[in-house]
């Protein structure tokens, strides 16, 4: 594709980085097959190609819209078109640049600019989200449905083995997860603790500034990824093996901490370190794979389940099948789920900003993963697991957690 960039970004660092995804594309049109909201609308605008060709307008100094912005809200940032992309376009990073652009030309409705500060405040104030979780168990049976499916029941955790081994690894300790679901990094703990790694968690550990970058509050998101970087340094320092993501989208966040703090002459060097050191839990356990086979039961799991194989685990990690081989090693019987390769419709707060298109995704991917009839249902991500839980008649939880059971003999 040739550009032409405007004055105003050409020279700058996002320009320069714009210019090169928007020259790989080569309009072939392979995306739009694996596009979740042009399978939906069927409006090229609601494409990658599509929308491609409005940030590359918009870039090159054409009038910037309402509709442009509406267009890029509706992207999942799935990046299932990177997955299908053949000439290697990184659509993801392309559409993080059009966004801030569009935040910056575009001012949102007061109601709207409001709703997104909130939305941050809210999900990123562990005591404030924590209260609402609190009352919303409490008030389930006065909950829409699909609300109160969407909350796990409550949970202490579990058992924390103490660090005992001599391969230790730190753990992103999340901002949603430890109120929704604290057994996930509980039940990690317990696996690779058997496996002879002991897991540690630092206090100051907290959310890894997804949901500030998404919501096109990148400084926000920086300053958070700083005071992550930071927090783990000293564990980095002495020695620690891998930084382990329990969450999948968060796990895609840190992967990309050497790109996001480039040019910050105080921390890309360390933030390219935390971003080596960033492993999927599936990484860590499909490593461990002789350890695990030892002590796993002689008999096969007696239920069938489904894996519901987030975007940011397999689009944006591009780590497609790695949990689905774990589980199989382990004695698990894994039901087909038709078009898994399409995202469930949670994407970070996509679904509370696009709630008609995100239940749209949701009922297809319940559908998809309730084909084979599986007994219960896994996933890799917290997001993906609240959202389905919200549809499926059947119950969702982590994979490790499974894989924490099978190994305890539950």
């Amino acid at each position: 594709m040739q550009t032409q960039l405007a004055d105003w970004i050409k020279d700058t660092p996002a320009g320069r980085e714009a210019d090169a995804i928007l020259r790989k594309c080569v309009h072939c049109g392979f995306c739009l097959a694996t596009c979740p909201t042009y399978n939906l609308l069927g409006d090229e605008l609601d494409s990658p190609r599509g929308r491609i060709y409005l940030m590359k307008q918009m870039l090159e100094g054409a009038p910037v819209t309402a509709n442009t912005q509406l267009h890029l809200d509706r992207c999942l940032t799935c990046r299932a078109c990177e997955s299908t992309c053949p000439s290697g376009v990184e659509y993801g990073r392309l559409v993080d640049i059009g966004r801030h652009v569009v935040e910056e030309k575009v001012p949102r409705p007061a109601g709207s600019a409001l709703h997104r500060r909130l939305l941050r405040m809210f999900l990123l104030t562990p005591a404030l989200f924590g209260m609402a979780v609190a009352w919303g168990r409490l008030l389930r049976p006065l909950l829409p449905q699909r609300l109160a499916r969407q909350l796990p029941p409550r949970s202490g955790g579990g058992p924390w083995p103490a660090p005992r081994h001599a391969r230790k690894m730190l753990v992103l300790q999340g901002c949603v997860q430890p109120v929704l679901a604290p057994d996930i990094n509980a039940a990690t703990a317990r696996v690779l603790d058997r496996l002879g790694i002991s897991l540690v968690a630092v206090p100051e550990s907290g959310c890894c500034g997804a949901i500030e970058h998404h919501l096109n509050a990148h400084e926000a998101a920086r300053e958070r990824m700083r005071r992550q970087i930071d927090a783990w340094w000293p564990s980095i320092e002495g020695g620690v093996e891998a930084i382990v993501m329990t969450a999948s989208g968060c796990g895609t966040q840190v992967s990309e901490y050497g790109h996001l703090l480039r040019d910050d002459p105080a921390y890309a060097s360390k933030a390219a370190r935390v971003s080596a050191l960033a492993r999927d839990v599936g990484e860590v356990v499909a490593a461990e794979k002789g350890g695990l086979a030892a002590l796993l039961p002689r008999t096969a799991a007696r239920e069938p389940i489904a894996y519901h194989a987030p975007c940011s685990l397999q689009h944006g990690q591009k780590k497609k099948g790695l949990v689905e081989s774990v589980l199989r090693d382990a004695g698990f019987t894994l039901t087909a789920v038709p078009d898994a390769h399409l995202c469930c419709g949670s994407a970070g707060t996509y679904s509370i900003l696009q709630p008609n298109l995100s239940r749209q995704l949701l009922a297809n991917k319940v559908a998809a993963i309730e084909s084979g009839s599986p007994a219960q249902i896994c996933t890799s991500n917290i997001g993906c697991l609240t959202h389905i839980s919200g549809g499926a008649s059947k119950p969702v939880s982590h994979w490790i957690e499974m894989l924490d059971r099978r190994l305890s003999g539950a």
